[in-house]
């Protein structure tokens, strides 16, 4: 077997291969949290007492997609995010147009930002009207879980809930 391309052939030490595709997770629970970022904090201490992150994996259990209205939308909105974006779309064309070709002066910069600005508002409008009597509101989606496990390869997971409780521990006594 040749070693040409390893990581270990840098001087580093070689890590556990991570899946390149989807692949169920793979340890055993050292910790169970309401919300990611006390997973997080979990997962924090625990590299900060040299326990070896690399083999800890946070789990997300039950997921659900949540989607959070953030308003209604309107013709004003949509004209107006248009275009905004639009017009520094067209900026930014127009300022590379214009170095790219010096001695035109300021027209490709008014070029652009006007074919920008009216291209997006066009298309802005069109896809709104398009869609006004499907989706009258702005909304955001998001990932979430029911909650979180920290889960440890089995060689260090007696290890690693000694830590974690050990913190529990701590927090509960507000230290």
């Amino acid at each position: 077997m040749t070693t040409a391309f390893t990581q270990s052939t840098f001087g580093e030490q070689q890590q556990q291969a991570r899946p390149q595709l989807p692949t169920l997770p793979t340890g055993w629970p050292i910790g169970s949290y309401e919300s990611y970022e006390q997973a997080q904090r979990a997962v924090d201490h625990l590299a900060g007492t040299d326990f070896p992150v690399t083999d800890v994996t946070i789990v997300g259990v039950e997921p659900l997609l949540v989607e959070r209205v953030a308003g209604k939308m309107s013709w004003g909105k949509v004209l107006g995010s248009a275009a905004t974006s639009g017009a520094m779309f067209g900026l930014f064309l127009g300022l590379v147009l214009s170095l790219l070709n010096p001695g035109a002066g300021l027209v490709p910069i008014a070029i652009g930002l006007v074919a920008g600005l009216g291209f997006n508002l066009l298309f802005g409008a069109l896809g709104y009207a398009v869609n006004r009597n499907k989706r009258g509101f702005i909304s955001q989606s998001q990932l979430v879980a029911r909650r979180y496990d920290v889960l440890s390869q089995p060689r260090n997971a007696e290890k690693g809930r000694a830590l974690l409780a050990d913190l529990a521990a701590r927090s509960a006594f507000g230290h």
